[in-house]
């Protein structure tokens, strides 16, 4: 496929461009003078977590560390404790080890080339280009969730993109960028807005769509979904519950934790102690002598 924009997404670039210009939430991290840390930070932040959960525990992430040499300074173990409850709390470890890297290999300022973000602890491909085109202005496809499914219907007339990512994604998206750097790099963010605001994955709001018109998804009728089941994460109940019932307690305490109140903040011994496991064996927790445990120092 090449990489000049589709005929069809050419077509899009305006009226998505003009729609986010008035309909874009006002988010810390897009101030211009955020700077490259602050969008790293938010990338980190908002990979599986909403907005609203993200924004209480940006602000106070970045008033304790406004640039990577802060984060640096501190043990693993205050990433975790900062991360509190937005989950997946390995991207808090990742998010440490990348600000250390980038004060060891880059004088303490995020990189803004894209192979060496690739390099840094925790950073992928998405990530990569996120930083690399919302931060620097360059051109690069930014593929999440969102924009996968503004794309599946605009350009391909389906209702929901596949389950997971795919090859074909991130070529339907590469083909669709714009072919200036700035342009590129507004049309990324306003994708994303659109698939987060209105090209919503159950409850679509077209009439409100710029690009209805346009949209083959809804030339076609809105044909509803009929690739295979897409299942709803669980929580209740899981090791992931587990693991965030520990890891709660481990975060509110000012130093080591006896084995003895972990244990009682999850009643299944079994699972309680695979979750435990799992904790030392991702990093997340440190086991002590006399059978105690704290965030990693």
């Amino acid at each position: 496929m090449s990489d000049s924009p589709l005929p069809l997404a050419s077509a899009l670039h305006e009226p998505v461009l003009r729609w986010y210009a008035a309909n874009a939430r006002a988010l810390p991290w897009r101030d211009p003078l955020a700077g490259a840390w602050a969008v790293m930070v938010s990338e980190f932040m908002l990979q599986q977590t909403p907005v609203a959960r993200v924004l209480p525990a940006y602000e106070v992430w970045m008033e304790r560390w406004p640039k990577p040499a802060d984060l640096a300074g501190e043990a693993p173990g205050e990433a975790l404790r900062a991360w509190d409850r937005l989950g997946y709390p390995r991207r808090a470890l990742r998010l440490h080890a990348a600000a250390r890297a980038i004060v060891e290999q880059h004088g303490g300022e995020v990189p803004d080339d894209h192979a060496a973000l690739l390099a840094l602890p925790g950073v992928g491909t998405y990530t990569a280009a996120a930083i690399a085109s919302f931060a620097f202005g360059q051109r690069h496809a930014v593929v999440d969730t969102n924009v996968r499914r503004v794309f599946a219907r605009a350009l391909t007339g389906t209702a929901q993109p596949s389950i997971s990512p795919t090859a074909a994604d991130q070529r339907l998206a590469v083909s669709a960028l714009p072919e200036d750097e700035p342009t590129a790099a507004r049309w990324a963010v306003a994708t994303m807005e659109l698939g987060a605001l209105v090209c919503t994955a159950r409850t679509p709001r077209c009439a409100d769509c710029p690009i209805r018109s346009q949209c083959a998804w809804v030339l076609a009728g809105s044909p509803q979904y009929s690739g295979p089941p897409r299942k709803g994460q669980t929580y209740e109940g899981t090791d992931r519950q587990a693991r965030g019932r520990l890891l709660a307690v481990l975060r509110a305490a000012t130093g080591a934790v006896a084995k003895a109140d972990l244990d009682a903040c999850w009643p299944d011994q079994v699972q309680r102690e695979r979750a435990l496991d799992g904790l030392v064996a991702d990093g997340l927790v440190d086991p002590l002598p006399r059978n105690r445990y704290a965030l990693p120092a």
